[in-house]
């Protein structure tokens, strides 16, 4: 096993003196103007800063300043998000940076100051977390409860866990990444104590439905995802329940390779390669056909967002392996912004005009009166079965998608009710050649298809 040196690493991806005492003081000044707006105006509410900077869990020049300004229990729903949102978008017009109001599960403003996004976001002041009305109100408890638990040394091996997965594609828990959230991170160090033993222990232990309960809750056996980690303030969670099974894989078998080989390059992102001609080369080679669907992104959250393009996409494939068409795989690309692209590729893309259609066996007299009078001598045996010869409707998977894909045949398929109208209304369907002529294709684009051709890409070094 080679040698690392962890401290040279962490040295490089943990907050200097300097960027950390810069955004504490700038987190207090934002939380000063808040607190002190809510005193002139009578707004029973306090700021609190919470999240990675405030656990000091955070990596070098990814400093997420999230600010929560708690209202007493008894205030009501419409007056905490009128009064929280106010609160906050004075504070970002104070600054002079820009407010956008996000409305996720729980209304949020969002401004940009200085160049970093910070999120202000109302809730409850929760003493109790039985007590909780929105999923925002556990933060300042998890908050509290890592500051309590966490020593400096662990908080050093969070950095390394999170820098680690974030070079594998494993982190964060947003619904497009399906990863490990910070703050599951920071309960994974608490139990295991090191950077080293997590990926120990995923290594040799985690499988589908592994358990870790720090405060011996006793609930883990409500919860099914693949991991199970209990909420250490609210029984009633997993903190874990936004990991998929495939992240989950990806942990496993990326911490067995480092722990063959504890490269540090495991610490630094992989450069992607985004070579147009190698791409298309790739794609040409491995037989299949690709197909290509552009169309426009609505304007909503990114959260939001990712789940309606999957919905989509999955719809799609069951469609065409529905008509006899094969898919081999697919994936989907969004800026979030402007553009969305749902890859599709086929194992079998064309078809024979007849197919064989199977009816009900001989036994059954009143099925097999009517099959006969619907397919008359185009009908035969199999045994004790009929059978009949009919004409596909489609033949080739491009024809069916583009009815599919139209408003006079809107039943064909389930849309993301935000992307449905982008679709119908005005969409591209070209083959991946086609796409890559006709188009500027952006480089994050390329990225995309190289990481579609190359999924492994991430877990060795």
């Amino acid at each position: 096993m080679s040698e690392i040196n962890y401290h040279d690493i962490i040295d490089k991806i943990k907050p200097g003196k300097w960027e950390k005492k810069a955004i504490e003081e700038f987190s207090d000044h934002l939380i000063g103007i808040i607190n002190a707006t809510a005193i002139r105006e009578g707004i029973d509410a306090e700021a609190v800063l919470v999240g990675s900077v405030a656990k000091d869990t955070w990596l070098s020049g990814k400093a997420d300043v999230d600010i929560f300004i708690k209202f007493p229990l008894e205030t009501s729903e419409d007056y905490l998000k009128e009064k929280g949102l106010y609160l906050g978008s004075e504070c970002i017009k104070n600054m002079g940076g820009t407010a956008e109001y996000r409305y996720a599960s729980h209304p949020y403003v969002t401004g940009l100051i200085a160049e970093l996004e910070i999120d202000f976001v109302p809730c409850y002041n929760i003493k109790d977390t039985k007590k909780i009305k929105s999923a925002v109100d556990r933060t300042i408890p998890h908050t509290e409860y890592v500051k309590k638990h966490l020593t400096p040394e662990e908080a050093d091996e969070v950095l390394l866990l999170k820098c680690f997965m974030g070079t594998i594609g494993t982190y964060g828990s947003e619904f497009k990444v399906g990863g490990f959230a910070g703050y599951l991170c920071e309960l994974l160090v608490i139990h295991y104590k090191t950077f080293l033993k997590v990926l120990e222990s995923a290594a040799e232990e985690w499988k589908p439905g592994y358990q870790i309960d720090l405060e011996d809750h006793g609930t883990a056996n409500l919860f099914t995802e693949p991991l199970v980690v209990v909420d250490p303030v609210d029984s009633n969670r997993n903190v874990a329940a936004a990991l998929s099974l495939q992240k989950m894989s990806d942990f496993i078998v990326a911490s067995r390779n480092f722990i063959e080989n504890q490269s540090p390059l495991y610490f630094e992102k992989k450069e992607v390669k985004t070579d147009l001609s190698q791409i298309k080369t790739e794609f040409t080679g491995r037989g299949t056909k690709t197909l290509i669907l552009l169309f426009k992104a609505p304007d909503i959250p990114a959260d939001a967002l990712h789940p309606q393009i999957k919905k989509t996409a999955k719809s799609i494939i069951r469609l065409v392996d529905r008509n006899g068409f094969k898919t081999f795989d697919g994936d989907y690309w969004t800026d979030e912004k402007e553009n969305i692209i749902i890859l599709l590729e086929f194992e079998t893309w064309k078809l024979p005009r007849i197919k064989k259609h199977y009816g009900p066996p001989i036994w059954s007299k009143e099925h097999e009166k009517k099959f006969l009078e619907k397919y008359k001598e185009k009908a035969w045996l199999e045994e004790d079965r009929w059978v009949a010869v009919v004409e596909r409707e489609y033949t080739e998977v491009q024809n069916l998608l583009k009815t599919a894909l139209s408003w006079e045949k809107i039943g064909l398929l389930k849309f993301g009710k935000h992307i449905k109208n982008n679709i119908l209304d005005r969409h591209e369907l070209m083959g991946l050649n086609e796409f890559l002529v006709q188009n500027k294709v952006k480089k994050e684009v390329l990225e995309f298809l190289y990481l579609y051709l190359n999924k492994n890409w991430n877990l060795w070094r």
